[in-house]
């Protein structure tokens, strides 16, 4: 058979190099003339072990190609098909065959230039390389089949191209292997972000789920019924990824030819055409990325599959709980640094860069992006961390959702709420999305989500983290917190965020102090008061001394609360408010119309009876190195109660104090409860570093009870 083929490259020129040496002749064509002209100074060269011979087959520019030709493959990248097809529609004879065997879903571009009755397809498998000018590594023999495209037969010049080409099979659902590779191709796409070879990629258990979804997520486009071919099926998903890893551990290509475009060859990859032909969040996702690496921005590593695998969670399990706001693709951040590797949720009323800064209310959530960022965020950044989603919150961090937006869902039992204000943020965390999210606290609001789902939620000692860029609601009262599973990364993100380093001495053991009532089981629900005499009890077996505290001070403290909350919070939304009522949700314009009552010499008083307050509690705690409670008077409820009801009041006694007082507090799970019970712990203004400590030293003795 006579056949010139338009790309001489890995594919293209292993074809020819077989047919060659069976004695057809074969014409090689293509742009890159330093490999041309070394196939014509010495050969094509096939190596590997498969086999090892050199064949010296006609090689010509692609700009020499002329006349008219009776049979040309098609075996370029497919995002040179329209260069190549135009090139190739004035050269193929009137009634000649055009074989595309191409990666992608090209057919559509081919036939703008080429008559469709004229257009044969293959789908090819095998793994080869061009290692340099000449010379393609040849790594297996796997699945080569051909096909016509617009027609389900095997056709009489499919037939006689089968019988020619190496390998090959003849099939009368050729577009059904095409939409099996686009599939199996998808997860050496995400498997090519990271430096893993394809067989380590596909066998690693902690991307097993990420693969089958993306994988899933093509074939659910499929207009055909897919094919499956050496050890892929797609009826059968997790044993594919077993048979695919073992198959390609077999083989000498050892890594996916996008990753070598990517971090050997330095070239585009056919990434566009990826974004062109499918639609899904996972493969936009991994496309973003790819073209991160390709712009420098990013380099292949293990890092980009634990992003990709952090938006399949997202997708998969916070986004149905209604927690993401917005996805950030191939976020901007260092190369390297202490939080490389970390992928983060922020509660969306921290400015990010490029992204609208929603609050929880629609209008601003479709407004124009940020152009401004909160330091956190760049810090960050520079830490190396991956900013990959903004979280649902409660309206301006008030109290409750706005009627058009749903509240986060609890992970545990999504019947439940999640917890406000920074109910996203929690979620993210929990399902295992993030390693760590930012949610603001006013009044407990990083601590009860923590606290009905079952994370960590850590407010630091007042204006330790800037508030910057943030979107206020009660100035003094405000608190940017950090949620994690466990206090150690708390604990990271906390000394990096502040350059805090951790003292070197041991801490000594601290003396506990619970303040009286708080424990008591008429105030607590039957669940949290389980989980806290467990507590207890573990505490005085670990040795650790339990002194009561005079509840007064922190009663008194409390009742200045509301009105402080309520006017900072009309004093900054007041404008809005009064210029357009509908802006906002009819429960938080109701809340926020309350603080137009306040006068602000009764602001002052308040204020006064704080700061009264805050020594009253100190002198009460004196000898107490760090108070100790639950988060909560009970566990995660239906809906977020608002916070001038008692329900609302109920809900946040055990934590206003730390927000009146701008001390450091955070909230631990307690395991063994069928839903979720959060321990707090707070202890003396500036003494982060030591509360962390001592939370991580009681995290690990609940968690070996």
């Amino acid at each position: 058979m006579q056949m010139t083929i338009v790309g001489a490259g890995a594919i293209g020129g292993m074809i020819g190099a077989h047919m060659a040496a069976a004695g057809h002749d074969i014409t090689l064509c293509d742009v890159d003339h330093a490999h041309i002209d070394a196939i014509r100074s010495h050969g094509l060269t096939i190596e590997g072990p498969i086999a090892s011979f050199t064949v010296h087959p006609k090689a010509i520019y692609a700009e020499e190609l002329d006349g008219l030709h009776d049979c040309i493959a098609l075996a370029v990248k497919s995002h040179h098909t329209a260069t190549a097809s135009a090139l190739v529609a004035e050269h193929l004879s009137p009634d000649g065959v055009l074989l595309t065997v191409q990666n992608g879903l090209t057919l559509d571009t081919v036939a703008q230039c080429v008559d469709r009755s004229q257009i044969v397809t293959a789908f090819i498998n095998i793994g080869a390389d061009v290692m340099e000018p000449g010379l393609i590594r040849q790594g297996n023999i796997a699945a080569f089949y051909v096909g016509e495209p617009f027609t389900n037969e095997v056709t009489d010049r499919v037939r006689r191209l089968v019988e020619a080409l190496p390998y090959a099979k003849s099939t009368d659902n050729i577009m059904g292997y095409l939409w099996g590779k686009e599939a199996y191709g998808a997860m050496l796409w995400a498997g090519a972000v990271s430096d893993l070879s394809i067989a380590q990629s596909l066998s690693d258990p902690r991307y097993h789920d990420l693969m089958i979804a993306i994988a899933r997520e093509v074939l659910d486009q499929a207009p055909v019924k897919p094919e499956g071919f050496d050890g892929f099926e797609p009826m059968d998903l997790e044993g594919s990824l077993v048979r695919l890893a073992a198959f390609n551990a077999k083989s000498a290509k050892s890594h996916s030819g996008i990753y070598r475009d990517l971090m050997v060859r330095r070239r585009p990859t056919e990434v566009t055409e990826l974004l062109n032909d499918l639609t899904g969040p996972l493969t936009t996702h991994v496309g973003r990325i790819i073209q991160a690496i390709e712009r420098g921005e990013r380099t292949c590593e293990v890092a980009n599959l634990d992003l990709v695998n952090a938006y399949y969670r997202a997708h998969r399990f916070a986004e149905p709980l209604h927690a993401i706001v917005h996805y950030l693709d191939a976020p901007r951040r260092a190369e390297s640094g202490p939080l490389h590797g970390y992928q983060i949720g922020v509660k969306d009323l921290i400015a990010v860069a490029g992204t609208p800064l929603g609050n929880g209310n629609p209008i601003d959530m479709s407004g124009p992006p940020s152009k401004v960022e909160a330091p956190v965020i760049t810090k960050l950044r520079e830490a190396g961390a991956d900013i990959f989603a903004t979280t649902s919150l409660l309206e301006y961090a008030l109290g409750s959702p706005h009627p058009d937006l749903p509240d986060a869902r609890n992970p545990v039992a999504p019947a439940l709420t999640a917890g406000g204000s920074s109910g996203g943020s929690a979620v993210i965390v929990a399902v295992g999305a993030a390693q760590i999210a930012l949610g603001t606290d006013s009044g407990g609001s990083v601590r009860i989500p923590a606290h009905y789902c079952g994370v960590v939620g850590f407010k630091p000692t007042y204006q330790r983290l800037s508030l910057r860029g943030v979107t206020p609601l009660s100035p003094t009262l405000d608190h940017l917190g950090i949620l994690t599973r466990d206090v150690a990364t708390a604990s990271r993100c906390y000394q990096i965020l502040t350059d805090a380093n951790e003292a070197t001495s041991a801490y000594p053991r601290p003396r506990l102090g619970f303040v009286a009532g708080q424990l008591d089981d008429d105030l607590l629900d039957e669940t949290v008061a389980n989980a806290l005499h467990r507590v207890l009890a573990l505490l005085g077996e670990a040795g650790y001394e339990l002194d009561e505290v005079n509840p007064e001070p922190f009663e008194e403290l409390d009742r200045c609360f509301e009105t402080i909350i309520s006017y900072e919070a009309y004093q900054i939304h007041a404008p809005q408010l009064l210029a357009d009522h509908a802006h906002f949700g009819k429960e938080t314009a109701r809340v926020l119309a309350l603080g137009g009552d306040i006068t602000p010499a009764h602001y002052e008083h308040a204020l006064q009876e704080r700061t009264a307050g805050i020594e009253a509690l100190i002198a009460a705690s004196n000898g107490i190195d760090m108070l100790i409670g639950p988060t909560a008077p009970m566990v995660a409820p239906g809906q977020n109660p608002s916070i001038d009801t008692p329900e609302g009041y109920l809900e946040g006694v055990m934590t206003r104090a730390y927000n009146l007082t701008g001390q450091p507090a955070i909230s631990i799970p307690i395991p063994g409860s069928r839903l979720p019970v959060g321990l707090q712990l707070g202890t003396a203004f500036g003494e982060d570093l030591a509360l962390l400590h001592w939370a991580a030293e009681i995290e690990e003795l609940l968690q070996r009870a």
